[in-house]
């Protein structure tokens, strides 16, 4: 047994497991035309069937390609879907004179109050589609594309992901091309860090996996920039990647001193 056949068949218990849990039975996935959530969909298919909803939500700034993509997805694997359109809530807000950080941030959380809506009305719970490249690195928007009940992918590098794509039979169109949030246009998640993610996922197992301080790297050969700002953005973006830090004035606090597990029956 191949080592993504393994992955795969854990992440389906994984997510049949955790849902059942909560006593639901559904869940929804915000389908982007993009790798990550490409393969948390195909995950989830097999883990819910039709239970599954896939949620393509484009704005004036998506790509073209990115909706055929997702299309092309649905079409391969039979995934329910339906569209939902952020561009009247983000037309009503956006302003001339906003950055291209503050129109994908904002269209990002506009995504996930569309996603987690839709959840209500479906029953079911929102799938998390960011892998462990962006968490450790904080890319990706607080509220937004990193909110949800529970992620499949987000112990998995971005190249794995990428081999975990090939395994589950991902189409080559999402495959190959360059990984973008969507949220501008022309934007491209490699230009935007600065690096390819071959490189920042081998600096980021040394030193999250393996342990490797800089110096070590360094001394061993890699880019001292490279080192130096992937492990400023580990620690700069700690506060994404935890709940909000409740001030302890009690005895037994949220987070602090009264951590049950989700799971307890009474």
């Amino acid at each position: 047994m191949s080592k993504y056949e393994l992955i795969s068949r854990y992440l389906v218990e994984f997510l049949s497991q955790e849902v059942r849990k909560t006593g639901l039975k559904k869940v929804v996935v915000g389908l982007s035309g993009g790798i990550d959530s490409a393969v948390v969909a195909v995950l989830a298919h097999r883990a819910f069937g039709d239970d599954l909803l896939c949620v393509k939500m484009p704005s004036h700034y998506s790509s073209a390609s990115s909706l055929n993509d997702a299309d092309e997805l649905c079409n391969a694997f039979s995934l329910r879907s339906e569209i939902k359109s952020i561009e009247p809530m983000l037309r009503a807000y956006e302003t001339s004179d906003m950055s291209p950080l503050r129109i994908g941030n904002l269209s990002a959380r506009l995504r996930m109050v569309t996603l987690f809506d839709i959840s209500a009305r479906e029953g079911a719970l929102v799938l998390g589609t960011s892998n462990k490249s962006e968490l450790m690195l904080g890319y990706g928007t607080l509220y937004g594309d990193l909110a949800s009940a529970l992620n499949p992918i987000g112990d998995l590098y971005k190249t794995e992901v990428f081999d975990l794509a090939r395994y589950l039979g991902v189409p080559e169109s999402i495959i190959s091309k360059p990984p973008s949030a969507d949220l501008w246009e022309g934007q491209s998640d490699e230009n935007e860090i600065g690096y390819p993610y071959s490189d920042l996922d081998r600096v980021l197992k040394r030193y999250v996996e393996e342990r490797h301080t800089s110096e070590e790297m360094i001394e061993s050969g890699e880019n001292p920039e490279l080192v130096g700002m992937i492990i400023k953005r580990i620690y700069q973006n700690q506060f994404k990647r935890r709940m909000p830090i409740i001030a302890k004035l009690t005895s037994r606090t949220l987070n602090h001193d009264f951590n049950y597990p989700r799971d307890i029956t009474l």
